[in-house]
């Protein structure tokens, strides 16, 4: 499914972003528009809502920290919400990950990830 993002003014000051689909290595270019976007117009909290969010990779991932970094440098907050099985699955081993945790490459990464969501009941993606 090919991603679309929408994004909506909650109140003053919070933005929800929502992506559909799978953000993947040929996909997170769209998600980082939308996200600088909303940074663009100063906000206090972003919602990331990813409710419809069926896959994410190391892609989407460093979309996630960039705003994150970015809210963080104005204190600001992010969260996220509604997180299906599988993206939950790679939230919580991306929190248990060692600070040392190393990889050869994104692409052993992407497989990694990709294990996991396959083990979350999720559908397993290949890059590109």
């Amino acid at each position: 499914m090919a991603l679309r993002v929408t994004t909506s003014l909650k109140k003053p000051g919070v933005f929800v972003v929502a992506p559909v689909g799978s953000i993947d290595t040929t996909s997170h270019a769209i998600l980082g528009e939308k996200v600088d976007a909303v940074l663009a117009q100063q906000p206090d909290l972003v919602i990331f809502d990813l409710e419809h969010t069926d896959y994410i990779n190391s892609m989407g991932i460093r979309v996630l920290v960039k705003t994150k970094k970015a809210l963080q440098a104005r204190n600001a907050k992010l969260v996220f919400i509604n997180l299906q099985p599988p993206i939950r699955k790679v939230f919580d081993i991306l929190n248990a990950l060692p600070s040392l945790q190393v990889f050869a490459s994104v692409a052993e990464l992407d497989a990694y990830l990709d294990a996991m969501q396959t083990a979350a009941g999720g559908t397993p993606r290949s890059t590109p």
